[in-house]
């Protein structure tokens, strides 16, 4: 961000103090460097040196906007804001890639991880629960890139969820029902789509007395329901050992006397170990997984089993007799996300597994019966 005072003539004599700079030190380095120390050049030279030092830097007021679920950084002289309605252009610049860099070899360093020429890009949670994605600018065009996710400060109810135009007042009793017979189901979508949101809210429809396992690649669900334990895994450290993999994790979550176990967003081999949970008695489980839209989700199932040594035909079987609902959503041209959809697995002459729409719901509430609405409207009765 550009300033008054050009803080890289100041840095290497105050990374030389061996403790964080007071405001007397700050105006002392810049007298060293010819500066005329005025009130307004030291409070702007403290206040840039405070950001770049805590939290997000010149980023941190974005996060704090109401409403912002993303902030993308595309090298200096681009920085993007999603609330909800689209991406926005926003007036925020840096200084140059050297200060974008800083700020993700920051953000990567407080949670202990590795960034730098030989390990170019990071993927990882900050103690608040932002989620940070960064790649360095040597592998980067237009420079160092960087993306948070900021979680939902909020816990969301159906009635939320109908205010906010993502579900028409006519779906609630579906879902409740859905939850309430312990019907197995996945939230599919693409990146954005608002997956992570309705399936917290969904987990806070399980009764109390029922124990939630929930199984994550990085937290993000924080669901209302006072007995849920949260697995995360981890990622392998500098020396490439120490990996927590999410199949490892759902195996663990299965000796923890789950009633419902809930993997965060089924993206590898995890699949199969959910899959076969969910065939053992443990009824009810969830999760998300990326699909553009419902029909694609048996593909999409069949690659990840691939992953973890399933084939096509056993994932199509363990799928068949595991899985019941998948709940649909899509973001409009808009900005808004919605549940487009609730399908129904089942079998086709074709393909072997399929979905088939059960209702769908218009941009405007209109409602429509598909094929499978009479099955699915059986089973979440009430």
């Amino acid at each position: 961000m550009t300033g008054l005072v050009d803080l890289d003539r100041l840095r290497p004599a105050l990374a030389g103090l061996g403790h964080p700079p007071t405001t007397g030190d700050i105006a002392a380095a810049m007298r060293a460097e010819g500066l005329v120390v005025t009130d307004a050049l030291l409070y702007d030279a403290v206040e840039r040196l405070h950001r770049e030092s805590y939290g997000a830097g010149v980023l941190e007021p974005l996060l704090t906007l109401p409403g912002v679920t993303d902030v993308l950084v595309n090298g200096p002289d681009q920085v993007w804001i999603d609330r909800g309605h689209g991406l926005e252009r926003t007036p925020l610049v840096f200084g140059s890639d050297e200060e974008v860099r800083r700020l993700a070899l920051r953000l990567a360093a407080r949670v202990g991880r590795r960034l730098d020429d030989a390990a170019p890009y990071v993927d990882a949670r900050l103690p608040d629960g932002t989620r940070v994605h960064a790649v360095l600018g040597s592998v980067a065009d237009p420079g160092t890139c960087i993306s948070l996710r900021i979680p939902s400060r909020k816990r969301f109810t159906l009635a939320d969820l109908v205010d906010r135009g993502t579900l028409p007042p006519v779906g609630v009793p579906l879902l409740e029902g859905l939850v309430e017979r312990r019907l197995a189901f996945l939230v599919s979508g693409g990146t954005g789509s608002g997956k992570t949101t309705v399936l917290g809210t969904l987990l806070g429809l399980v009764p109390t007395d029922q124990r939630l396992v929930v199984v994550e690649d990085s937290r993000e669900l924080d669901p209302p329901h006072p007995h849920c334990i949260r697995l995360e895994g981890r990622p392998p450290n500098a020396e490439g050992s120490g990996a927590l993999g999410l199949a490892t994790l759902v195996r663990q979550a299965l000796r923890m006397r789950p009633d419902r176990v809930v993997v965060g967003e089924v993206r590898g081999a995890e699949l199969c170990d959910l899959l076969a949970a969910l065939n053992t008695g443990h009824e009810g489980g969830c999760g998300t997984v990326h699909a553009n839209s419902p029909a694609d989700v048996p593909a999409r199932l069949e690659a990840l089993a691939a992953l973890g040594g399933m084939g096509r035909e056993a994932t199509q079987a363990q799928a068949l007799a595991a899985l019941h609902v998948v709940v649909h959503l899509r973001r409009d041209e808009d900005g808004r996300r919605r549940v487009a959809q609730i399908g129904m697995f089942g079998r086709d002459a074709a393909a072997g597994l399929a979905v088939r729409e059960a209702v769908s719901f218009g941009a405007d509430g209109t409602v429509h019966h598909g094929p499978a609405a009479e099955e699915f409207l059986a089973r979440v009765a009430r």
